[in-house]
């Protein structure tokens, strides 16, 4: 794997957004996958997020995520300035629970891809990162596998516990 170079971009377009978005970068690095947060918003700051969007590749980069809430038009904005692959993970926050944001992320035009993971969907848009990630990197690939038999372990026992209680 990569050493100090972030192989995964996480933009999102406001501190308040940085709970969900740690959780991001947590799952990475339990991954072993070098990552960055950078806050900028597509609205307010859109020249800081086009600078790191030209830079992100020459840097190492190779999958971006975009983390946004309400109007949530920054994963699209980084999807039409690369042709690295994008996530967006769209932020519950809002008078419509990131309803939304889901709506703003998934809805892209022919061309500007977008894969788009569940309302405050952290994990996920880890775990399908480390999946890109994985497709080049064999080391990523093992990491991979052993976090599935990690969680298939505390499933398989949390049904087993489940079980006890109700004395079956």
């Amino acid at each position: 794997m990569n050493g100090a170079n972030p192989l995964v971009g996480i933009l999102t377009g406001s501190p308040n957004d940085l709970p969900t978005v740690v959780k991001v970068r947590d799952t990475l690095t339990e991954l072993g996958i070098p990552s960055e947060i950078i806050v900028a918003s597509a609205h307010r700051t859109p020249d800081k997020v086009l600078a790191y969007i030209r830079h992100a590749h020459d840097n190492g980069v190779k999958v971006l995520i975009g983390a946004a809430g309400v109007a949530a038009h920054l994963a699209g904005v980084i999807a039409g300035h690369t042709r690295l692959p994008v996530i967006g993970l769209p932020l519950g926050n809002g008078p419509l629970q990131g309803l939304d944001s889901l709506l703003s992320t998934v809805q892209m035009p022919p061309g500007v891809p977008v894969a788009t993971v569940a309302i405050d969907g952290a994990k996920n848009a880890a775990m399908l990162a480390a999946r890109i990630l994985a497709l080049l990197d064999p080391a990523i690939d093992a990491a991979l596998e052993q976090a599935a038999a990690k969680e298939r372990q505390r499933y398989e026992q949390s049904a087993d516990e489940a079980l006890a209680r109700l004395g079956g």
